[in-house]
C-alpha cells in the first residue's frame, strides 16, 4: 500500500490557503481594483484605435488624448441623453394607467382572483408613482368604500438627505470610479510597452519566450473580442432603436441604447433590455398587435445574432465554455457587483490564455476552456470502460461525419485499443471488462464496415439487384481479381492485434485487394494456416506494449517457412524510433514498420507491384 506524501498534503492546503487569500483580496481592494479592471477593459477597446493613429504619424501622447476624448464625450453624450429620456419616461408613466387597466380587464375572467390582485397592484403603483412626482391622482382603488379615496395617502416622500457629505458620496461614488478608470487607461495607453515588459519580468522568470506568446496571445484575443462585442451591441441596440421608432414606442433611443448597453452581460443582459420596451408597448397602445410585434422583434434579433453573426465573428477568440462564462459571470458579479459582471467575460478569457501557456495554471485550461476534457479516442473508451456501448457509438458517429475510415480507425479505434492494453498489462482492468471492451470494438468495426460498403455501393445486397444470381463475372472483372495480390492479416499477440487486422483487411478490400485476416491462435496453427493458402503479402499486426519481441519471433518463423514471402511489419502506436524497432525485428537494416492503417497501405501497394503476373509464389 501506497504510503501518503506529506509534501503533497502540504502543497494542496498551501494552494487552498493561496486561493482564499487572492478571493479576499479581490473583494477587498476592489475600490481599487474595480477601476483597475475597467481600465484594462477600456485599453482592449482602445487600443486598436491608438495604434492606427500612431501608424499615421501621430505621437502617442496626442493619439491618446484624441481617442480618450472622444470616447469620454461619446459616453457622456449618451448617459445624458439617456438619462433625461429616463426621466421623461417616469413622469409620463401615470398617464399610461387607463390602458394598462384595460387591458388587464380584458383578461379578467369572473374568478380570476389573481388579475384583479395584479390590477390593484398596478393602480396603486401608478398612484404612488403620481404622488411622487407632485400630480394630483385621486383614482379610486376598485371595491374600495368611497371614504377611502378621500383619504390621504400612505406614501411617505423621500426627501434629499440632509447630510450633504452623503450626498457627495452617493454621487461622486460612481463618477469617482469612472474618472479613476479613465486615468489609468490613459497611463496603460501611453505605457503599454513597459507595462508589458514589467509583467514578463515578474513572471517570466527566465522563461521569456513563454510569456511573451502568453501576452501576445491574450492581447489579441481579449482586444479583438472586446472591440467586436462593442460593435455587435452598438450596431444591435441601433437595430433596435430604430425598429421601435417605427413600431411607435415613445423614447425608442432609450430603449435601443440600453438594450445595446445590457447585452454586454451574459445571459442575463438581452432579457432585461427587452422587458421595459415589451411592458411599455403594452401601457402606451391599445390592443395587442403592436406589443406582439415588439415581442417578435426582439426574438427574432436576438436569435439571429446569437446563432449568425456572434458565431461567425467571435469564432474562437474567448476559447472558454459556456459555463465556464456562467460561472465567471457569477463569481465576480458576487465580488464586484455589477462592474464585475461586465469584466467577468475579458478577465476569464484573460486567465484562459495565460493557463494554455503556463503549466502550473493548467487546470484553468481544462476547467474554463472549450476545448474537450477528453480526447475523441480517451472518451470512446472510457464509455465502454462504463459499459456504455450507445454513447461509444455516438462518439464513433460523431467522428466519421467528416473523417475518412482509415482516419477513424488510426484516431480513435487504434488508440483507444493501446489505452487498453496499457491497463491490461498494469492489471486495473478485470476480465470481464476486457472481455466487454474488446467485443465491442470488434462489433462496432464489423458494423463501420458493413456500413461503408453500403455507402459506397459494394454491399452484397446491391450487387446481387445489379447482377443476376446465375450471372458469371466477365472475362475483365475475372482477369482483374486474378491479377489483385493476396492480403492476410496476422495478428501477432492477442485479440487487440486481431481486430487491427480485421481493419486493415477491411481497408485493403476497399481498395480493391483480396483480403483476409486470421483470428487468434496457435502459432503452428496460423503458419499452417499460411502455409496452406499462399498469400502473397502477409500483414503483421502487433500493438505495443509487448509487440517487439512476439513480432520478431513470429517474423522469423514466417520468413523461415517462405523466404520469398512479403511482410509489412505493423507496429500501431509505437512511440519508439521505428528504423531501430524494424532492425530488431527483421534483422534487416533498411526496413520499415508501420505505425498507422494508412501507411501500411502505402507499403502494401509498393510490394503488390513486386508481386510476379500471373499471381505464383517465386522459388528461391
Amino acid at each position: 500500500m501506497a504510503r501518503p506524501n506529506p509534501y503533497r498534503e502540504v502543497s494542496y492546503l498551501l494552494a487552498v490557503a493561496v486561493a482564499v487569500v487572492v478571493i479576499a483580496t479581490l473583494y477587498l481592494a476592489k475600490v481599487v481594483l474595480v477601476p483597475f479592471a475597467l481600465a484594462m477593459l477600456f485599453s482592449f477597446l482602445l487600443t486598436p484605435a491608438v495604434s492606427w493613429l500612431e501608424r499615421i504619424r501621430f505621437p502617442r501622447a496626442l493619439a491618446v488624448s484624441f481617442v480618450v476624448v472622444l470616447f469620454v464625450a461619446a459616453m457622456g453624450s449618451v448617459g445624458w441623453t439617456v438619462a433625461d429620456q429616463l426621466v421623461n419616461v417616469t413622469n409620463q408613466l401615470p398617464s399610461y394607467k387607463a390602458n394598462i387597466k384595460n387591458k388587464i380587464d380584458s383578461l379578467r375572467s369572473p374568478t380570476g382572483q389573481i388579475l384583479n390582485k395584479a390590477t390593484d397592484a398596478v393602480v396603486e403603483f401608478s398612484q404612488e408613482l403620481a404622488a411622487a412626482s407632485g400630480r394630483d391622482l385621486t383614482a379610486v382603488k376598485p371595491g374600495a368604500p368611497a371614504s377611502t379615496a378621500e383619504a390621504p395617502l400612505s406614501v411617505q416622500v423621500v426627501s434629499p438627505p440632509t447630510n450633504w457629505l452623503e450626498y457627495a458620496g452617493s454621487v461622486l461614488g460612481p463618477i469617482g470610479t469612472a474618472g479613476i478608470a479613465i486615468v489609468f487607461t490613459i497611463f496603460m495607453l501611453m505605457r503599454r510597452e513597459d507595462l508589458r515588459d514589467r509583467f514578463i519580468r515578474l513572471a517570466g522568470r527566465g522563461r521569456l519566450g513563454l510569456m511573451t506568446k502568453a501576452l501576445e496571445d491574450a492581447a489579441h484575443r481579449v482586444s479583438r473580442y472586446v472591440f467586436l462585442e462593442f460593435v455587435v451591441n452598438s450596431c444591435y441596440g441601433l437595430v433596435v432603436g430604430i425598429a421601435l421608432h417605427f413600431i411607435g414606442i415613445p423614447h425608442a433611443l432609450l430603449w435601443g441604447v440600453g438594450a445595446g448597453i445590457l447585452r454586454f452581460l451574459p445571459y442575463i443582459g438581452p432579457p432585461i433590455g427587452a422587458t421595459l420596451p415589451i411592458l411599455l408597448s403594452l401601457a402606451v397602445f391599445d390592443g395587442w398587435t403592436r406589443a406582439l410585434v415588439t415581442i417578435g422583434l426582439f426574438v427574432v434579433i436576438e436569435l439571429s445574432v446569437s446563432n449568425f453573426v456572434e458565431p461567425n465573428l467571435y469564432g474562437a477568440q474567448t476559447g472558454i465554455s459556456p459555463l465556464a462564462v456562467l460561472m465567471a459571470a457569477f463569481f465576480w458579479t458576487l465580488l464586484w457587483g455589477p462592474i464585475g459582471l461586465i469584466v467577468s467575460t475579458p478577465l476569464t478569457v484573460c486567465l484562459v490564455v495565460m493557463s494554455r501557456h503556463v503549466p502550473h495554471l493548467s487546470f484553468l485550461h481544462v476547467i474554463l476552456g472549450d476545448e474537450p476534457a477528453l480526447s475523441p479516442e480517451a472518451r470512446f473508451y472510457q464509455r465502454l470502460l462504463a459499459t456504455n456501448r450507445n454513447e461509444a457509438k455516438q462518439v464513433l458517429e460523431k467522428y466519421r461525419k467528416d473523417k475518412p475510415l482509415d482516419d477513424l480507425y488510426d484516431s480513435v479505434l487504434i488508440p483507444a485499443l493501446s489505452l487498453e492494453e496499457q491497463d491490461r498489462h498494469r492489471n486495473e482492468i478485470n476480465e470481464t471488462t476486457e472481455s466487454f471492451v474488446c467485443q465491442s470494438i470488434k462489433e462496432l468495426v464489423e458494423e463501420i464496415n458493413d456500413r461503408s460498403l453500403e455507402q459506397s455501393g459494394l454491399n452484397t445486397k446491391d450487387a446481387d439487384e445489379a447482377v443476376p444470381s446465375d450471372a458469371s463475372p466477365s472475362p475483365h472483372q475475372q482477369r482483374a481479381a486474378d491479377r489483385a495480390a493476396y492480403v492476410l492479416c496476422m495478428p501477432v499477440g492477442d485479440e487487440a492485434d486481431e481486430i487491427i487486422g480485421a481493419m486493415l483487411a477491411h481497408l485493403l478490400e476497399r481498395a480493391g485487394y483480396r483480403t483476409n485476416f486470421l483470428a487468434i491462435g496457435t502459432t503452428v496453427d496460423m503458419l499452417a494456416r499460411i502455409a496452406e493458402e499462399k498469400p502473397d503479402i502477409v500483414c503483421l499486426s502487433a500493438l505495443p506494449p509487448f509487440a517487439v519481441g512476439h513480432a520478431r519471433v513470429l517474423y522469423q518463423r514466417l520468413r523461415a517457412q517462405s523466404r520469398d514471402l512479403k511482410i509489412v511489419i505493423g507496429l500501431w502506436t509505437f512511440a519508439g524510433d521505428p528504423k531501430r524497432a524494424a532492425s530488431r525485428i527483421s534483422g534487416i537494416a533498411d526496413a520499415e514498420v508501420s505505425r498507422t492503417l494508412a501507411h501500411a497501405m502505402q507499403q502494401v501497394n509498393l510490394l503488390s507491384h513486386a508481386v510476379p503476373q500471373p499471381l505464383v509464389q517465386s522459388s528461391s
